[in-house]
């Protein structure tokens, strides 16, 4: 079992920017292949990051690319989504998953999840 928790998520101005942060307990970071995903009211939740078990492959959702930048810290059990030039339809609750194999985009394939944090940009 993994337990994740996210932190960081708040309200910012159009421009700016936001950290969040995934704090992991149970089994060990190094071991999963970690995601971040996104939910906006009245839409369906959707791929935004994700990092391979080594940090040295990493998939961005075209909206995001060149913006967002995900990375890891195995010894501290943690993944960072950091987000730059946030824009209103950035905003969204914001969730990091895990799982034990390798590197997807795939929702479906993500074995644990956090509980979500608000990010919300105005305008």
């Amino acid at each position: 079992q993994v337990q994740l928790v996210e932190s960081g998520g708040g309200l910012v101005q159009a421009g700016g920017s936001l950290r969040l942060a995934c704090a992991a307990s149970g089994r060990t970071l190094s071991r999963q292949t970690m995601g971040w995903f996104r939910q906006a009211p009245g839409k369906e939740r959707e791929f935004v990051a994700a990092i391979s078990l080594s940090g040295a492959t990493l998939y961005y959702a075209d909206s995001v690319k060149g913006r967002f930048d995900i990375s890891r810290d195995n010894a501290k059990n943690t993944v960072y989504l950091q987000m730059n030039s946030l824009k209103p339809e950035d905003t969204a609750v914001y969730y990091c998953a895990a799982r034990g194999g390798t590197i997807t985009t795939l929702e479906r394939n993500y074995d644990y999840w956090g509980q979500g944090a608000q990010v919300t940009v105005s305008s």
